[in-house]
């Protein structure tokens, strides 16, 4: 029984996903962040229970790449399609271009399956930190409308975030195999700073704890080759 458990809980991440997906389509694009954090508790916690639980397996590592292709692959792609759709360049066809990210994002995630040098880092962006970033425009646009609005900047953003998925720049996993201050000090430092920003900032945080978590890890893995190269 106790095998089927972290199954669940990915599959709870996939119906999550399912449901955000039709309230984007809908154009109720922060309803739809709502459910992009719930599947995001999900994706964390079904990796946890299955180390726990001591039941990982081949069929849950597949599945969980399924459920995250709708979650942080598909959705993102219909949110940025919205976007553009509302944008200061209306255009029937240019709002397809959200779903590059999509494109993307499946792209990450079979590299992701088959590079064994990710069993413990990424290497490029995760699909769930890079959904979040997307998923967070809404927000930011009640505020700045004409900076969310512009289209030549929300075609840049598509851009950006679909090198970064499929890059060689490695970045940090936020799991813990114990809570040291030496093994896991940029974690700290990282979860430390996204507090104070989002408590501040909230939705509008997002963008610079993305910048963070990236600054951040470039830090880390550059002063880990300096220590063995020296």
């Amino acid at each position: 029984m106790k095998k089927h458990i972290p199954n669940a809980i990915t599959c709870a991440n996939l119906f999550s996903g399912c449901i955000g997906v039709v309230f984007a389509f809908k154009g109720e694009l922060q309803i739809a962040a709502y459910f992009v954090l719930l599947s995001g508790l999900f994706d964390f916690f079904d990796g946890m229970v299955a180390r726990l639980l001591n039941v990982k397996s081949e069929i849950g590592k597949q599945l969980d790449s399924l459920a995250d292709m709708v979650s942080f692959g598909f959705l993102p792609g219909v949110v940025m399609f919205q976007l553009l759709k509302t944008s200061d360049y209306p255009s029937e066809y240019l709002p397809y271009l959200g779903f590059i990210i999509t494109v993307f994002s499946a792209l990450r995630l079979a590299k992701f399956n088959i590079d064994e040098r990710q069993t413990e880092d990424f290497i490029g962006l995760n699909t769930p930190m890079n959904t979040l970033f997307i998923v967070s425009l809404p927000f930011i646009a009640v505020d700045y409308p004409s900076i969310i609005g512009s289209t030549l900047i929300l075609i840049a953003t598509i851009l950006i975030t679909s090198y970064l998925l499929v890059s060689e720049i490695k970045i940090f996993s936020m799991k813990f195999s114990d809570l040291s201050w030496g093994k896991n000090k940029m974690k700290f430092i990282f979860l430390m700073l996204s507090v104070v920003m989002i408590a501040f900032l909230k939705f509008a945080a997002i963008p610079f704890v993305l910048v963070a978590y990236i600054a951040l890890s470039i830090i880390h893995f550059r002063g880990i080759k300096m220590n063995s190269d020296s």
